[in-house]
């Protein structure tokens, strides 16, 4: 039965963030999960491997002194995401935050993607999603203070032309909706759901690292003047799920370095 008690106004001093598809040497969610130790948080760190979570988990306590622990985990696999989501409760301190990051890409154009490919993206973008903060969830409102971040894209509103296509694109903008949503939901909960939406960041979704004809082509929208990293949209991260972002829900913050000033 959900606790019914008043939402908390302040996170506690020791909490956990789960921080999934955060194995990639060169990615967004490895990059939030050492900004995440170093404000404080004990972090579950979780990708499809178990053995490369756990390494960057002793790395990161090792750096920062953080409690940290690694998963593996397919977020497409309800019943194993309820599993792991019970062991980070009985692993790490209260869990109050999730970074749903874990997402494949599809640069298929829609005349040529197959309906598994489709399939596959949905599962892994948008289900992954919804398993793992379903489960995270629960436990946030029992506790009455939650963060729920997920990961969208700049390709979701200008409809591709960043990397991926359809099935990318239409998986992404589904976050936005299902970001909304809980937001309304969860409030009354004391949980906050929010968006982080990346442009034209230097990660391996990419398509690889960007070649010096690519850097330029991008170049050529970007009023900041360079392409973004890693480090742009941890620091994104971590400021809405602390708690100078208490009062924000229901937000996309567009990490694009202004490609698409409307």
């Amino acid at each position: 039965m959900t606790n019914n008690s008043p939402p908390a106004t302040r996170l506690p001093e020791d909490r956990t963030a789960i921080v999934t598809g955060a194995a990639s040497e060169r990615g967004i969610g490895r990059a939030a999960a050492h900004r995440l130790a170093s404000a404080g948080w004990a972090v579950a760190v979780i990708d499809l491997d178990e053995t490369k979570p756990s390494d960057i988990a002793a790395e990161i306590t090792r750096r920062y002194g953080s409690p940290a622990r690694g998963y593996g985990l397919d977020v497409t696999d309800g019943r194993r995401s309820l599993e792991v989501v019970a062991r980070i409760c009985e692993d790490l301190p209260q869990l109050v935050g999730i970074v749903n990051n874990a997402g494949i890409s599809s640069p298929t154009p829609f005349l040529e993607v197959t309906y598994e490919e489709w399939c596959r993206v949905i599962e892994v973008n948008l289900h992954g999603a919804f398993h793992l903060t379903q489960a995270a969830a629960r436990v946030m409102a029992e506790n009455r203070i939650g963060r729920i971040i997920n990961i969208a894209s700049a390709s979701a509103q200008r409809g591709g032309g960043v990397y991926g296509r359809a099935a990318y694109s239409a998986s992404k903008a589904a976050l936005l909706g299902f970001t909304r949503t809980l937001a309304r939901e969860l409030g009354p909960y004391g949980i906050t759901s929010n968006a982080v939406s990346p442009g034209s960041i230097d990660t391996d979704i990419m398509g690889g690292r960007l070649s010096d004809d690519r850097i330029a082509e991008l170049l050529r929208e970007l009023p900041v003047g360079r392409i973004g990293t890693v480090d742009d949209v941890a620091g994104v991260i971590s400021f809405l799920l602390g708690q100078d972002g208490s009062y924000l829900t229901g937000v996309t913050y567009d990490v694009n370095g202004g490609s698409h000033i409307a």
